[in-house]
């Protein structure tokens, strides 16, 4: 099972799943982090990679203590579908 990874030097979450490569890009700004778009290969759609992919993400904003602006509507979308992750955004 493949784990959601940070990688900084490119500003973005990576999901690698079937040897394809879904990525959370984000914009840091001290504790504030901008998920700005969100990519998921078409090979992997509606395997549920994007969900996959957001929640790893934001589990590790929250275990950083960061606040959220989820720009990306596929962000605001899922985080509207878990409000257990409400609390991430910014207000």
């Amino acid at each position: 099972m493949s784990d959601v990874l940070n990688n900084r030097a490119h500003h973005r979450y990576e999901l690698e799943v079937e040897g394809y490569l879904a990525t959370e890009h984000y914009k840091l700004d001290g504790n504030l982090i901008t998920f700005e778009h969100t990519e998921v290969p078409k090979e992997l759609g509606g395997k549920g990679v994007g969900s996959r992919l957001v929640q790893g993400a934001l589990d590790q904003v929250r275990a950083s203590g960061l606040k959220l602006i989820p720009q990306c509507p596929f962000v605001k979308a899922w985080i509207e579908k878990h409000p257990d992750y409400q609390d991430l955004v910014k207000v």
